[in-house]
């Protein structure tokens, strides 16, 4: 296969108020294109050029540095950018839904959770809804570009659901306040790609 660096699934001021223009543009344009170029030319430099990211992800340990960063952001970000939209409905629905009220209780005790992993996040990161390989759901974390599918993970998972809180994602408009920026990131959340993902996941 050959790496792609898509266009996003929405125009860069569509999540305006909660997640700016110049962000969206500066985060998208130059930081996820970075990952991207950097990622290619680095995994050119490998015997691994061409496999699928998540299967680099399975022994990213023993590949250089620079694979696991930056092909760490490239992915993170794909994942990011979906878990957004600028069309979101108030909560998930069906299967997702009955397995998160099963998991954490309630869907507020889940966004509770997940806020806390995110805002809690020490430096920079993402946090991650993810199905583990039992296909139970657990929150996350994870520093600096790693995600839930590398072998390094603590808790390993297939990603359904990521919030970027790297400042990048939010400095523009929050400085350094990540709780509103969190907060606001719940309002543009995709939960159809969340509930896609999930279907997926658990086969």
């Amino acid at each position: 296969m050959t790496y792609s660096f898509p266009d996003l699934p929405y125009a860069y001021d569509a999540l305006e108020p909660h997640i700016d223009e110049a962000t969206m543009r500066i985060h998208h344009q130059r930081h996820h294109k970075t990952y991207f170029d950097k990622f290619v030319a680095a995994i050119k430099e490998t015997d691994r050029d061409g496999e699928p990211v998540e299967d680099l992800f399975r022994d990213i340990s023993s590949l250089p540095a620079a694979i696991r960063n930056h092909g760490g952001g490239y992915y993170n970000h794909l994942i990011y950018w979906q878990s957004m939209t600028p069309n979101p409905k108030p909560a998930p629905e069906g299967a997702l839904y009955d397995a998160i009220v099963e998991t954490f209780g309630s869907l507020d005790a889940f966004k509770e959770v997940f806020s806390q992993a995110a805002i809690g996040q020490f430096g920079s990161g993402f946090a991650w809804l993810v199905v583990k390989e039992d296909g139970q759901l657990a929150i996350t974390s994870t520093a600096n570009q790693d995600n839930p599918l590398m072998d390094i993970a603590e808790v390993k998972g297939e990603p359904i659901l990521g919030c970027d809180v790297w400042e990048h994602a939010y400095y523009l408009n929050y400085q350094n306040k990540r709780p509103d920026y969190v907060n606001a990131w719940w309002k543009v959340v995709n939960w159809s790609f969340a509930e896609k993902a999930y279907q997926q996941a658990i086969g």
